[in-house]
């Protein structure tokens, strides 16, 4: 049994240019044939399959733009694919972008229960996490402030809080972990390392590859949104390494 599959999965986004700066330019360009602005056909990730097993630490690397996100959110069923098929198994928790999933006028306290029962948590499972998500936090002070009045730090608190909380089957960590302080940032690795313990499938994309090293033994590495390789942990960030120092020189030359 896996804990999640992607065969042959691509991502397409189609992109506006030249957007209407008005409410009239808006009307102009209905009303005038051949006036409406071109659009580009985007491919964030093309053709790529994989197969993670339950309790796997796998990191994913690759350069801005390579579709990583993109890879994120298709996994926390935030996105579909436009091609290919996904199959995940468990209950799905991330820290992807910083805010995300929060409503900025609700506050910490009204946020966890809507976090919670986004996730499938009914009510009274997450009256008996709560008080564990806000230790962890270390928000106490702030629990029923407006998230609004967050700083960044104290909101990318709250979502790891809950993401690691609610007993997830998978975990999905962006580069959002790296806004903490380097005291809460040990404190988060070290959960993420217990809960790898406990069996938790991890999936976790950031550019610290010492951190990626020492967290995962497997490595995804995505370039202009295709799967380049699938490997050890030590081989892949060797091999991405020299990429990116051979890229920088020929940038430098």
């Amino acid at each position: 049994m896996h804990a999640m599959r992607f065969e042959s999965v691509s991502k397409r986004f189609t992109m506006g240019h030249d957007r209407a700066k008005s409410f009239m330019d808006l009307m102009l360009r209905t009303l005038r044939p051949g006036s409406r602005a071109p659009r580009e056909i985007l491919w964030a990730l093309k053709d790529v399959s994989f197969l993670i097993e339950p309790g796997e630490a796998v990191a994913i690397v690759g350069r801005n733009g390579s579709g990583k996100s993109t890879c994120l959110k298709l996994m926390n069923r935030i996105l579909t694919p436009t091609e290919g098929a996904l199959d995940i198994q468990g209950r799905v928790a991330g820290l992807l972008e910083l805010g995300a999933g929060f409503h900025p006028e609700l506050t910490g306290r009204e946020n966890i229960y809507l976090n919670g029962a986004l996730m499938g948590l009914s009510r009274r499972e997450i009256d008996r996490r709560f008080d564990e998500i806000v230790a962890f936090a270390e928000l106490e002070r702030f629990v029923d402030a407006q998230v609004k009045f967050y700083s960044s730090g104290m909101t990318m608190r709250l979502g790891f809080s809950i993401a690691v909380c609610v007993s997830p089957d998978i975990l999905l960590i962006d580069e959002a972990l790296a806004v903490g302080d380097q005291s809460f940032q040990e404190k988060c690795l070290e959960r993420i390392e217990q809960v790898r313990a406990d069996g938790v499938t991890i999936i976790f994309v950031s550019h610290a590859l010492e951190t990626v090293r020492a967290l995962c033994e497997r490595v995804l590495w995505l370039d202009q949104g295709r799967l380049r390789e699938d490997g050890s942990s030590d081989r892949i960030v060797d091999e991405y390494m020299a990429s990116v120092h051979a890229h920088e020189e020929v940038l430098a030359e």
